[in-house]
């Protein structure tokens, strides 16, 4: 699969490591009658990434950029190359590659030169083809061809062929800026310099494989600035679009109020049912501003704003980013699909097309909520299709072909960035006629005369109803455990919230806060990314390939280096959550059957630390544990990683300590702190520093009744049975809290998020459990909420650390950012994951990718800080990780915050008239 809504099982995936190995390929496959399909990172839209045969991965070892000459500018990659890579080569230089689709940070050159892909600054840059001076490719008959301007390199025939049609060639292709469906062969007329690169840009690999690229760098500008411009609807915005193009913008993007989920004034957007979001540049800040000014003047806005920080202009972008994320769900939670995801038209019939594209989608009873490149008339658009049901694939194409006659109609491109694929080749000949379509198709024989290369798209094409990757899943629910609320109640429906967009399989989390997807940056395995997970797990489902199920040993494996950190929860557009499906696999794979050693003890670790409590014995545990060949023996018998060290357990419990304080609270306490089993057992010096922090703020604390359990380890390790009945459990000891409302404040993250998340999940059936969910809160939002007037002691130091990948994922850390600035501790925290992820990092055969992902960015942030710095981990795991690789002490902010005070109040001590006249609200 790709990114679009197809499906083929291919014969072979081969990765070839040079030129050669791709003429090796295409000579067995042509021995064999094999199709061969070329691969970059699988994100095309419209089903030419799939195929069957063999296909040809580019993203493993043909990755190089092989030259750059800033003087030229230019630069020559293999087709493996992602963007990004090539962009951030350039940048060194104050240049750039212009096209950016908004999947540059793992989109390939080679994909990008097969689907001719354009992106957001297309009206400053122009698309691929417009960047690419000369071209290496292999052709059908496994020929080697150099392509670029004039007519060396082309397949005996191709010239003739162009000179007896230049009638038909000059007047058959529609003028506009995005037009990418067909073979660009106009690029071949005389009079545009018969240009053999451009014209193959755009092939869709069914001409030949691409096996090395001369692309030209653009300057790229100092400083930019963003005016977003408010109108009263789409239509206005769009009609609005041409008219700004001639004060040359680096982007004109759009989109409509349909897609923004909270009003436009929290949002940063001005007023308006519709923006316009208009990029300038310019040498200096200043210039970028003024053109940026002076579009707003010459734009008929409702309302407007310019914006030239560039943190304010993230946040602006980021809206309309999420866009593309939003679209995939409508507003109630139901699917929405690709297939129409870029048509094109001039920008000047653009307002017009929009209001006839909405009257067909009523019309047809469907919904989808446009946005994308309104300054070169592409429109970006999920739809709500029905592709399960035979009626709802028959609407899909009577539909299809119904705006295939509306796009023509106004003299448009049935595709405008993505590529025709299989989902609008079948159409072209309402865009081109059946006489420049049987062109194409002698044009195709010219150059593949077997017909080997990527069949079924452009010329020939397979039905755009056929091969649909949801024809083999199942109609009826899964029965599973958890209740997927938001894919009601159906496993397969959030299996198949993976579209196949593949911001997961990135070399670098993204941004300095991103989490997913770890496991893949560490193997660069398609199988250890959330999609290659979400893939196998569908296959699973289908049972066609994958046909064991639950059993299947092969998903298992790819779930084995999942390390449940939830970042996909957060960070993939769609939602994926694959640590809740992994819990939901491990739960029906070991089902009746012997489970791995490491789900008996760290799995049940909150029942063997509370046996260790009751029976005193710590310092016996601990002692056995310091002596080499008694702990390698328990770590061999409890599958424990050998070169882990097993962390100490507390002599006196942090309940212990609570049970020996004098004065203990009466009546109705303002929090409960939650002590959990990491707390409790390993670290209570965290729950005695919240305590001291909370009673400070003048907060009174209660604990919850003894007993509770999140559940965390049970769920972790698809031990959903236990979790259950351990979450009951809590509930009902949790009760009379509940009843009285008071919050609960979870000092370990992973415990806080499974309270937040998996307990509604697991215990939907239970009205409890929302509740305690809802009352929740992370040590920073109990303070901030319950004790706003109080002032934290000032730290006055700078922090470093790591935000704990479920606190990123679940609960969000504005609060803890918002206290960390309070009590001066400057700086930001590292994201990725720490890589120990509860048990993950203990389990035998996890330590290397455990430690792999600890360098990734905590383990380089915390060496580079000054020897001064605070090193915040407020994660049992970040801290114990900390520990073992880097032998740093990690601390929760409870801690430093109440060393703070303990320190504060030893300078008051000689002098408490500072303090003296404020009550317990205002300390």
């Amino acid at each position: 699969m790709d990114a679009s809504n197809y499906r083929r099982v291919p014969s072979a995936v081969v990765a070839p490591r040079d030129a050669d190995d791709v003429a090796a390929v295409l000579a067995v496959c042509r021995e064999r009658g094999v199709p061969v399909v070329p691969r970059g990172a699988g994100t095309s839209i419209a089903g030419q990434a799939t195929g069957v045969g063999v296909v040809l991965d580019f993203t493993r070892h043909m990755d190089r950029i092989v030259s750059l000459d800033p003087e030229a500018r230019t630069a020559v990659v293999q087709p493996g190359v992602v963007l990004d890579d090539l962009r951030a080569a350039a940048a060194r230089h104050g240049l750039t590659f212009g096209p950016d689709p908004s999947t540059h940070s793992r989109c390939t050159l080679g994909g990008m030169i097969g689907n001719n892909s354009c992106g957001s600054h297309s009206v400053a840059w122009g698309t691929t083809a417009d960047n690419v001076a000369a071209l290496t490719v292999l052709d059908g008959t496994g020929a080697r061809r150099r392509l670029a301007r004039g007519w060396d390199g082309a397949p005996e025939g191709l010239r003739p062929l162009v000179d007896g049609d230049l009638a038909l060639l000059r007047t058959g292709y529609p003028e506009l800026p995005r037009r990418i469906s067909g073979y660009a062969l106009d690029a071949l007329l005389p009079e545009n310099g018969a240009d053999l690169a451009r014209a193959f840009c755009g092939s869709e690999g069914t001409l030949g494989v691409l096996t090395e690229a001369d692309v030209r760098l653009v300057e790229a500008p100092r400083a930019r600035a963003l005016a977003v411009l408010g109108y009263a609807d789409e239509s206005a915005a769009a009609e609005a679009a041409a008219g700004l193009l001639p004060y040359g913008p680096l982007t004109v993007e759009g989109m409509a109020a349909d897609l923004v989920r909270e009003p436009s004034q929290k949002s940063g957007l001005p007023k308006g049912g519709a923006w316009l979001f208009v990029e300038t540049g310019g040498g200096s800040p200043a210039e970028a501003r003024a053109r940026a000014e002076t579009i707003v003047r010459a734009a008929d806005a409702l309302d407007a704003q310019v914006v030239d920080e560039p943190a304010g202009q993230r946040a602006l972008w980021r809206v309309r980013e999420d866009a593309s994320g939003t679209a995939t769900r409508m507003a109630d939670g139901s699917e929405a699909w690709p297939g129409w995801e870029d048509c094109a038209v001039p920008p000047v019939r653009l307002g017009a097309y929009l209001r006839g594209f909405r009257a067909l989608l009523a019309d047809h009873d469907l919904r989808g909520t446009p946005y994308g490149h309104f300054g070169d008339g592409c429109i970006h658009v999920r739809i709500d299709f029905d592709l399960l049901s035979r009626e709802g694939v028959a609407r899909f194409r009577t539909f299809s072909e119904d705006l295939a006659e509306l796009v023509v109609a106004h003299g448009g491109s049935l595709s405008g960035e993505h590529g025709d694929g299989q989902a609008r080749a079948e159409l072209l000949p309402k865009m081109y006629g059946p006489e420049l379509v049987a062109l194409f198709e002698r044009v195709k024989d010219l150059w593949d005369p077997a017909g080997l290369l990527n069949p079924g798209m452009l010329v020939r094409p397979a039905p755009l109803d056929a091969d649909l990757r949801f024809a083999p899943l199942p109609r009826e629910p899964v029965d599973v455990v958890f209740g997927y609320p938001h894919d009601g109640g159906d496993f397969s429906a959030a299996v198949r919230r993976c579209v196949g967009v593949a911001k997961c399989r990135t070399a670098t989390a993204g941004s300095s806060t991103a989490v997913m997807c770890p496991s893949f940056r560490v193997t660069g395995e398609e199988e250890h990314s959330t999609r290659g997970r979400a893939r196998l797990l569908h296959e699973m489902l289908a049972g066609e390939v994958v046909t064991d199920g639950w059993r299947s040993t092969e998903v298992k494996d790819a779930l084995d280096l999942c390390l449940s950190c939830k970042g996909c929860r957060s960070d993939c557009p769609v939602g994926v959550d694959m640590a809740t499906y992994k819990a939901e696999f491990l739960h029906h794979h070991y089902e009746g059957r012997r489970r791995p050693a490491a789900h008996y003890t760290m799995g049940r670790l909150p029942r063997w630390l509370r046996a260790v409590a009751v029976t005193r014995t710590a310092g016996l545990v601990n002692a056995v544990a310091r002596v080499r060949p008694l702990a390698a023996l328990g770590k061999r018998v409890g599958g424990i990683a050998a070169e882990r060290d097993v962390p100490e357990v507390a002599s006196e419990t942090f309940r212990r300590w609570w049970g020996k304080r004098p004065g203990v609270a009466v009546g109705r306490p303002d929090v409960v702190l939650w002590p959990d089993t990491f707390t409790d057992h390993l670290s209570p010096s965290v729950g005695r520093a919240a305590v001291a922090v909370l009673e400070d703020a003048g907060l009174t604390v209660a604990l919850p009744p003894k007993g509770v359990c999140c559940g965390l380890t049970y769920v972790s390790t698809g031990q959903l049975d236990r979790a259950r009945a351990v979450l009951r459990g809590t509930l009902d000891r949790m009760e009379p809290l509940l009843d009285a409302g008071t919050p609960v404040v979870v000092l370990e993250p992973s415990c806080a998020a499974a309270l937040r998340t998996d307990l509604a999940e697991l215990l939907g059936d239970d009205p409890r459990a929302g509740r305690l969910a809802a009352s929740v809160r992370t040590f920073a939002q109990a303070v901030e909420e319950l004790a706003p007037r109080w002032r934290p002691p000032h730290i006055g130091r700078a922090t470093v650390g790591q935000t704990h990948c479920h606190q990123h994922a679940v609960l969000g850390d504005a609060a803890e950012r918002r206290l960390r600035t309070k009590a001066g501790l400057t700086g930001e925290l590292s994201g990725g994951c720490c890589g120990l992820a509860g048990n993950f990092g203990f389990e035998r055969g996890h330590y290397e990718v455990s430690k792999a992902c600890a360098e990734e960015q905590l383990l380089p942030s915390v060496a580079e800080a000054g020897g001064d710095a605070v090193v915040l981990a407020d994660g049992f795991s970040c801290r114990t990780q900390l520990e073992q690789l880097a032998g740093v002490r990690g601390r929760h902010l409870a801690e430093v915050l109440a060393e703070g005070i303990a320190a504060r109040g030893a300078v008051a001590a000689g002098d408490d008239t500072a303090v003296r006249d404020q009550g317990p609200g205002d300390r």
